[in-house]
């Protein structure tokens, strides 16, 4: 089955897995738990996804293999994440954007989608003119499967640096300047990947660190 990149969309939302599809714990303003899931809503998630696109542009990108879903991320502008200015580490700078959900389908973890998802991101966003990106990230991979964050080892092996340090949450920073020159075909890369048959079917875990 041909494997390709969709924009995350109202609709296309619906397709994630159950866990995923409805969960605004970044949406959310008041302060929760830092867990997957402590706050569901599709109804909001999917208004959220249309204002967002609606005034500022795509806010994601999802991988499938045929109709299944094998992981996606989502991004925007610091000021769409009320739950960003929960975080200890402090809030994001006004010139980045935001990157929280990085989610990968357990069965396809450990080939290098996490980094093809995020990639496709970024490429995103560096069509788009944007120069800065930063992310909360987990530093204890123990813990990362089930938070709404991605793990800071992973984003170290992408070129993040620490923008602003916390024990557990510290914010990561990658400027996309050195990125805009990319030529690889992201689609065809998907593709290559040695991923197992059959994936696409559970709740996504976090991007592999």
């Amino acid at each position: 089955m041909a494997r390709r990149f969709k924009p995350l969309d109202a609709v296309r939302v619906r397709e994630l897995p159950a866990g995923c599809a409805g969960c605004v714990f970044w949406e959310t303003a008041t302060r929760l738990p830092k867990r997957c899931g402590t706050c569901c809503d599709p109804e909001m998630l999917e208004g959220w996804i249309d204002y967002v696109r609606a005034q500022w542009g795509d806010c994601g990108r999802i991988a499938y293999e045929g109709d299944d879903v094998l992981g996606f991320v989502k991004y925007a502008p610091p000021a769409y994440f009320p739950q960003a200015r929960q975080f200890p580490a402090g809030v994001p700078d006004d010139d980045a954007v935001l990157i929280t959900c990085l989610h990968v389908d357990p069965d396809a973890r450990h080939f290098g989608l996490g980094k093809v998802l995020l990639h496709a991101a970024l490429r995103d966003l560096v069509g788009r003119g944007e120069r800065v990106v930063e992310a909360y990230a987990a530093n204890d991979p123990g813990d990362v499967k089930e938070l709404p964050m991605v793990g800071a080892g992973f984003l170290l092996q992408q070129g993040f640096t620490v923008a602003r340090p916390h024990a557990e949450f510290p914010l990561m920073r990658l400027e996309l300047k050195s990125l805009a020159a990319w030529t690889e075909n992201l689609e065809a890369v998907l593709e290559s990947l040695r991923l197992p048959l059959g994936i696409g079917k559970h709740v996504p875990a976090p991007t592999p660190r």
